[in-house]
Parts: C-alpha cells; sequence; structure tokens
C-alpha cells in the first residue's frame, strides 16, 4: 500500500463501501477469466490420456506411459508459484494490466505450441523434453494470471450473501471441462484413430489459444478500468512480496492450502482418473464417456449454484466440513461404482460431480477475509496454488498408480485421506467461519 493510500485509510477519507461496485460487473469478469483457465487446463488433461502416452511414449505400454504423462501434468503445478512470485514482481513495477497481457499471451503460446508438438518417432527424447518445457511454461503463466477479481468479489457482496457469490469463480471448472470434453468427443467421433492421433487432437489446443485471446481482451477491460483500479486501491487489493506475505500469513495459508483438499481430491476423481482408467482398462468408446462427463459437470454446475445458497444459510465452514464428510463417505463405495459397468460409471459421475460442486463450490477464497487487508491480493494466490498443488497436482499419478497396482478399491483411501485433511484444517481453524458469516 503506498503513503498515500495509507494516510487516506488512517483519515477515514476512505470508505470501501462507499464506493461499491456492482458485484455483477466482477462476476462477469470471474466467470469469462476462470473458463478459459480451465478450458486450457483440461484440454490437455484429456490430451494427457487420449493422445499423450501414445504420441510421446510409444515405446511403453499403456499404464506407464500414462504415468509418465501424469507426471509431466503435475508440472505446472509445481511451477505455478514460481509463476505468482515472478509475475507479483511485474505487477508491482509494471501494473496489473501488464502483467496480466504477458502471462496470458506466455499461456497462450505454450498451448498453442503444445498443439504443434511432434512425435517421439519423428524427434525421439526431444519430444519428451519439449512437452516438459511447455508445461512448466503454462504453469509459470498460470500463476501470472491472478487478477485478484474472486477476493474483490467476494469483498463487494453483501455480508449475507458471500456464499452465493463466492462459488462464481467455481463455476469456471466445470463450464470449461463441459467445453473441453464435448470438443474432444466431437474429433474422436468423426476422425479415424489414425488421423485423430495424427492432426485431429491438435485442433483443441489452438481453440485454446483463440479463447485466451479473448479472455485477455474481456480481462483487461475490467481490471484496468478506473473504478476497478480504484476499487483495488480502497480494498488494498495490492500484490506484496511473496516471502514477506508467507512470514506475516503463514498460518491462514497453510488452512486455506488443506482447507479444500477433499474438494481437490475428489476434483481429479472425477474428471481426469476416470477417464484415463476407462481408456487403459475398458473397451469403451472414449467419445461415449466423455459425453458422460459433459452431462455430469451439467449437475456440477448445479451443484456449484446450491452451494451458494447452502452456505448463505449454513456457514460455509460448516458446508465444507459436511462436504469433506458426504466425500469420506462416497470413497467407500465409488470405485466399485466406476467399476460396474456403463451404468455404475453414470451414476459415480454424476453423484460425484454432485459432491464435488457442493464442497468445491465455497474453496475458492474461503481465507480471504482472514489475510490482513495488505497481504488478502498476494496471500489469496499463493494459497490458490499451494491448495492446487497439494491438493490436485498428483491426483491423477496417484490414482492410476494405486488402481494399477493395487486395484481401484485403493483409489478409495486417496479419496479419504483428502476428506481427513480437510476436518483437521476446519477443526484447528474457527476464525474460517467467523470471517465469512
Amino acid at each position: 500500500m503506498n503513503p498515500q493510500m495509507a494516510a487516506q485509510a488512517a483519515s477515514g477519507r476512505t470508505n470501501p463501501r462507499s464506493h461499491s461496485l456492482n458485484p455483477g460487473d466482477i462476476a462477469i469478469g470471474v466467470i469469462i477469466g476462470r473458463t478459459s483457465e480451465y478450458f486450457d487446463f483440461f484440454v490437455y488433461a484429456i490430451a494427457s490420456v487420449v493422445v499423450f502416452p501414445k504420441l510421446v511414449f510409444p515405446h511403453l505400454d499403456p499404464v506407464t506411459g500414462t504415468l509418465y504423462s501424469f507426471a509431466i501434468f503435475a508440472l505446472a503445478f509445481i511451477a505455478r508459484p514460481f509463476g505468482t512470485m515472478i509475475f507479483m514482481w511485474a505487477e508491482r513495477n509494471f501494473g496489473k494490466g501488464v502483467k496480466m497481457t504477458i502471462a496470458l499471451f506466455m499461456l497462450g503460446t505454450a498451448t498453442v505450441s503444445i498443439g504443434f508438438l511432434p512425435s517421439y518417432e519423428t524427434v525421439g527424447s526431444a519430444t519428451i523434453v519439449a512437452l516438459c518445457v511447455l508445461r512448466i511454461g503454462q504453469g509459470l503463466a498460470l500463476g501470472g494470471t491472478w487478477d485478484g477479481l474472486a477476493p474483490l468479489l467476494a469483498l463487494n457482496v453483501p455480508e449475507k450473501r458471500r456464499g452465493w457469490y463466492a462459488m462464481v469463480p467455481q463455476l469456471g471448472a466445470p463450464l470449461g471441462l463441459m467445453i473441453a470434453s464435448a470438443l474432444f468427443a466431437y474429433f474422436i467421433s468423426i476422425l479415424s484413430p489414425a488421423d485423430f492421433l495424427q492432426w485431429g487432437w491438435r485442433y483443441p489446443f489452438f481453440v485454446a489459444f483463440a479463447v485466451n485471446v479473448v479472455a485477455l481482451f474481456a480481462r483487461l477491460r475490467i481490471v484496468v478500468a478506473k473504478e476497478f483500479i480504484a476499487s483495488f486501491e480502497r480494498r488494498y487489493l495490492e500484490p506484496e512480496p511473496v516471502l514477506r506475505t508467507l512470514r506475516e500469513e503463514g498460518r491462514n495459508v497453510v488452512v486455506g492450502t488443506f482447507a479444500p483438499l477433499a474438494s481437490l481430491a475428489l476434483f481429479h476423481m472425477v474428471t481426469v482418473f476416470p477417464l484415463s482408467w476407462v481408456f487403459i482398462f475398458t473397451t469403451q468408446d472414449t467419445s461415449r464417456f466423455l459425453l458422460i462427463t459433459v452431462v455430469a459437470a451439467a449437475f456440477g454446475v448445479a451443484a456449484i449454484i446450491a452451494s451458494g445458497a447452502l452456505a448463505d444459510r449454513f456457514g460455509r465452514r460448516t458446508l465444507l466440513g459436511a462436504g469433506a464428510v458426504a466425500i469420506a463417505a462416497f470413497s467407500g463405495f465409488a470405485p466399485q461404482l466406476l467399476d460396474a459397468g456403463n451404468v455404475g460409471e453414470a451414476v459415480f459421475m454424476i453423484l460425484g460431480f454432485i459432491l464435488l460442486g457442493i464442497s468445491f463450490g465455497q474453496s475458492s477464497g474461503s481465507v480471504a477475509s482472514n489475510f490482513a487487508p495488505q497481504n488478502r491480493y498476494t496471500a489469496s494466490a499463493i494459497t490458490s496454488d499451494l491448495s492446487w498443488l497439494f491438493g490436485a497436482g498428483f491426483a491423477p499419478f496417484v490414482a492410476l498408480f494405486l488402481s494399477s497396482n493395487f486395484g481401484l478399491l485403493s483409489t478409495g483411501a486417496y479419496l479419504l485421506s483428502g476428506a481427513a485433511c480437510t476436518l483437521i484444517a476446519l477443526l484447528t481453524s474457527s476464525r474460517l467461519d467467523r470471517a465469512e458469516r
């Protein structure tokens, strides 16, 4: 916070409630931004199952090739916190517009470059190195796409409606998944396996680049507008040095990191992992399962919306805890459903997305108000990065490794561990609920 802002705040001339923004305007920017990011995310995730094991690791068996693919998938989650550090520095020195332009251009470039990736049979191990580099580039860029609109939205809404607006950023996940799954299902269904592997899979990555361009202009129009800049300043949502923020907000960052682990563990257990299981271990049509995913994700959208009303009525901490308990119960029979044929798979996906929507809908920015005002912007970004790293980054790899070596039932233990982490985090922090109600 600059000295002028501090003086205004101290003298009472800065009154956040007297300059409130229209939450609908912020919500539009949040949904556009998150949908574009998740679309990129799921385009890569689906390709990690149906493309890269054959294109990049054709010399390995399907399970090992997919495990290697999932290991590269995790690189973006490892790189993302470093991207946040780099781009927070860029924002402090050059401004939010410059930072976001560079980050989204970098993300789009890395994504579209993956669409031009040559096969292992053409260039050998160089294609593995290229994929690793581009995936790290995606992760670094994602760290720079943090626009602060989610915490800004949470702080510009009526106190009794915070749960409702907290679910808005989370809508981007199922919406992005629905678009990516439908796009891949289309190309898989109309092309021969050889044509799809040779060139068909590349088109979703090109579409992702176009989506990034649209999202860039839509988000820049919001975050560089004078009233939004003023609101960021009034709310003290300014970039602070990451290491200093961690020193001052370490406890809240830890709680915020582990509080959503139940929903994040379930996130990949109903998105990426089941696709890998069906693709490797069954003879079912991949495009059909992707369409099931689209339908199930629609249930997830409805559940996320419902989570807003439930959180406002019962409290966010209560809802997150109840969601963790429900996910723990789901872990006891979810593997059996996934292994129960067509009907079982559909029930697994729909029920899983409903549980995911209820819990995931309130996991974003759940500790934003716990942070000191001057740290809120940076601390929220760090917390998001770390929760995705620990809760979801390695989930597809771990789930496939467990199921291929110890049976599908072992994946239930992974879900259970995520639920346990959430409950422990919630029990150790009573501040979370008090700040949001």
